[in-house]
């Protein structure tokens, strides 16, 4: 009588198999997971202490290095923990900004963001198995980066690792593929530097009888990760520069300030901020006639500089106008205005001194649950602040290309200069100077201004523009096409100042290519997770068959 065997269970791949037979870790199994653990959340630190106001920037790739090495090695699934830890160790402190709203918007917004990284992790634990792996892993960070500034509600793109790099030595990588390559080249940096210190540890080292001293070959292991890790951020020496073209524009720049603070910046008195900027216009006008300032050749006001709509209020269009008229020069005034009754507009206003308000730019891409409530009936039924958005905001179909006196300005509204598409399709206009109106008066002496200015100096790098903002309570700037500041306020205070900046007209290759660098690092991720996981799961059922063999044998 045969006895039918049945298949033994096939044992899982150990955490520390490697295709190449390398043990990822050299430590003991109890320890393994803790190590693991701390790894990845001292790596997201890292990465958050790169971001302004800090802004050390070299940290970045020793965070990714550190979150890469506590990945590598293990199983999807733990991977996809791992990289939640390490995004909720870099998004807690990164995005604290946002407790003005509420703290359980906060941590419901890290919470929500910090499954993205979930995913790069059990990415990462797939394409680690893989020859290359530090090149699969950068790529699929930017398709982290790429996922959360789309979903959900039009995405979330801050903390993107390239916005820690306002002004560094990856800094250049952005005229050639936009903030996407700046990420990569980052991540790249750190996957290298992690494989030399995984090297170090288990490249083959001469014979015991050589008394196990590291031989040349544990040195060729280990020195072409390292070598590469120094070439990534050498290669941005090579991207290319452009030169002053000889042409400049005076811009004015005003910050009024404002009454309130926290949720309601605008504070209860109707028209004070209104009268802040036009009073400041007028002081402008003042200094210019006497002499204590040059001629601008147009003035920029921030976003929301008039609390009061000045196309459906007389009040406000006649206290606009006067100062308007006063400066003589044309103004970009920033205001919400009613579109029909039940909605309304961010509005970037051109206001000529003679003929009154023109053209104009209404905002792109809008804030969900601050210019607009999605899911709004569920939203407003579990949320009183919710009702705070008021009348729900309508979005502009056109670029911020805006003529202004000399020149064709572009004009970004606030939340705006985070999204690539909205920056890039201003910048292919020929637009020049850039001009970002914000207003941050909720989130006053948090992380956001500073994080937001580091963005407008990648941007300057970008598209080859230089870039004013005009922040209502700081940081207004002027940032240089090569990302250097220029001049900036405190917050909190009003300011003002009068600019000589470069007109800038040659598009980088960044502006030109738009999106196609992101794609293509995108379906090489894509790919190397397609990759690892058929290997992965052809590998199980070879040994399945091997096992099975085996049985028939011993039968």
């Amino acid at each position: 009588m045969v006895q039918e065997k049945t298949a033994a269970p096939v044992p899982e791949a150990s955490e520390t198999d490697d295709p190449s037979g390398e043990a990822v870790s050299p430590l003991p199994s109890r320890l393994e997971l803790p190590a693991r653990v701390a790894g990845v959340v001292a790596g997201g630190l890292l990465i958050f202490l790169a971001f302004p106001p800090l802004g050390l920037w070299f940290l970045a790739p020793l965070g990714m290095a550190l979150a890469l090495l506590a990945v590598h090695g293990t199983r999807p699934r733990r991977g996809a923990w791992l990289g939640l830890l390490a995004g909720l160790a870099l998004l807690l402190p990164g995005l604290r900004w946002v407790s003005p709203i509420g703290i359980d918007a906060w941590l419901g917004l890290v919470a929500m963001e910090s499954v993205f990284y979930a995913a790069w992790g059990a990415g990462v634990a797939l394409v680690a198995r893989l020859r290359l792996w530090p090149l699969w892993s950068a790529a699929l960070w930017v398709a982290a980066e790429w996922a959360r500034g789309e979903f959900p509600f039009g995405g979330f793109p801050w903390a993107r690792v390239a916005f820690s790099q306002g002004e560094s030595i990856f800094t250049p990588y952005a005229a050639l593929g936009g903030a996407p390559l700046v990420s990569f080249a980052v991540a790249l940096c750190g996957g290298l530097l992690a494989l030399t210190v995984s090297r170090s540890f288990t490249a083959p080292r001469t014979s015991p009888a050589q008394g196990g001293a590291r031989g040349p070959r544990w040195g060729r292991a280990v020195a072409w990760p390292l070598a590469g890790a120094l070439a990534v951020p050498a290669g941005a020496l090579a991207a290319p520069r452009y030169g002053d073209e000889g042409e400049n524009v005076t811009v004015g720049v005003i910050q009024g300030n404002v009454p309130g603070r926290g949720m309601h910046p605008l504070g209860d008195e109707p028209a004070v901020v209104l009268g802040n900027h036009t009073r400041m216009l007028h002081q402008m006008a003042r200094d210019i006639r006497e002499g204590r300032t040059p001629r601008p050749d147009l003035v920029v006001l921030p976003e929301n500089s008039t609390d009061i709509d000045p196309l459906r209020s007389e009040f406000a269009r006649s206290e606009i106008d006067a100062a308007v008229k006063d400066i003589g020069v044309p103004v970009l005034v920033g205001a919400v205005v009613g579109i029909g009754e039940k909605n309304r507009a961010t509005r970037s206003l051109v206001w000529d001194p003679v003929t009154g308000p023109g053209a104009h730019y209404d905002k792109q891409q809008l804030v969900p649950f601050g210019e607009y409530t999605p899911l709004k009936e569920l939203v407003l039924a579990l949320f009183e602040r919710a009702s705070l958005v008021g009348k729900q905001s309508v979005a502009g179909t056109r670029d911020g290309d805006l003529r202004m006196g000399p020149v064709t300005i572009g004009a970004i509204n606030c939340y705006e200069v985070a999204f690539d598409g909205i920056v890039g399709d201003t910048a292919r206009t020929g637009a020049s100077p850039l001009v970002v109106q914000t207003n941050n008066a909720t989130y006053a002496l948090t992380n956001l201004p500073p994080q937001q200015l580091a963005m407008s100096q990648l941007r300057a790098v970008e598209h080859n523009r230089a870039v004013i903002t005009s922040a209502i309570t700081g940081i207004s700037a002027y940032v240089t096409p090569s990302g250097s500041i220029a001049w900036r306020t405190g917050e909190l205070v009003p300011a003002m100042n009068v600019l000589t900046v470069p007109v800038r007209t040659a598009q980088t290759i960044a502006t030109r290519v738009g999106a196609l660098p992101e794609w293509a690092l995108i379906l090489v991720g894509a790919g190397a997770v397609a990759v690892a996981w058929r290997r992965r799961t052809r590998g199980v059922g070879h040994s399945v068959i091997r096992k099975d063999d085996q049985q028939v044998g011993d039968a």
